[in-house]
Formats: structure tokens, C-alpha cells, sequence
């Protein structure tokens, strides 16, 4: 498929999935004549990166973690970096329930 086919089907915009390709997150697709032509392989990738960026990772982390294996994607590499990112937001989220806590009790103090 074409890059505003991808674009549809991903949600990401034409320039972030060049933007992508620049930065070496998705390897360069083949071409058909001038235009880029893009594998279900290139889609489930592009969706990746689009979710884990919603989810606050930096591209950076994303490019260390983006490898590929006999032309295919190493998901079990993806997988291990998914499951620290969770680790991570669970922590926050243990965090952030300690911070609420802490704030019920002050507020428990003022009321009275």
C-alpha cells in the first residue's frame, strides 16, 4: 500500500511516517516506481511506535529498541522493552497513589 493508505490506517500523518523513516525507526520501504509502498510488517510497527509514544516513550528509546532479524522485526526484543515500560508505569502509578494519599490526609487535617 501507499503512504496515504498506511497514514489512513495507522492514524500518523504522511510527514510522521516520513519523519520515522528519516530517523531510522522504520527501515526505508521498497518502491514501486517513485512511491513508497508499505507491508502490514511496516503498519504493525508504525502502530507501535504511534502507541508507545502516546504513552510518553521518547523516540530515541524506540530506535535503540527497533531491530530487525532476517529482514523481520524482532518482537521478542519489542516485547522485553514493552514489559520494562510497564514495570515503569506501574511504578508511577504506585507513586501517584501514595501522593494521593498523602494529600487525603492533609486535607483530613484541615477539615477538622
Amino acid at each position: 500500500m501507499y503512504i496515504g493508505e498506511a497514514a489512513k490506517k495507522t492514524g500518523l500523518s504522511i510527514k510522521a511516517i516520513r519523519f520515522y523513516e528519516a530517523q531510522g525507526l522504520i527501515e526505508p520501504p521498497a518502491r514501486l516506481g517513485r512511491y513508497r509502498v508499505y507491508t502490514t510488517q511496516d503498519l504493525e510497527l508504525l502502530l507501535l511506535i504511534k502507541e508507545a509514544t502516546e504513552l510518553g516513550v521518547a523516540l530515541s528509546q524506540l530506535k535503540g529498541v527497533i531491530s530487525y532479524r532476517n529482514g523481520k522485526i524482532d518482537w521478542e526484543n519489542i516485547k522485553v522493552f514493552l514489559t520494562e515500560i510497564r514495570a515503569q508505569l506501574i511504578e508511577q502509578r504506585t507513586d501517584i497513589e501514595r501522593k494521593i494519599n498523602s494529600l487525603d490526609a492533609c486535607y483530613a487535617q484541615i477539615k477538622s
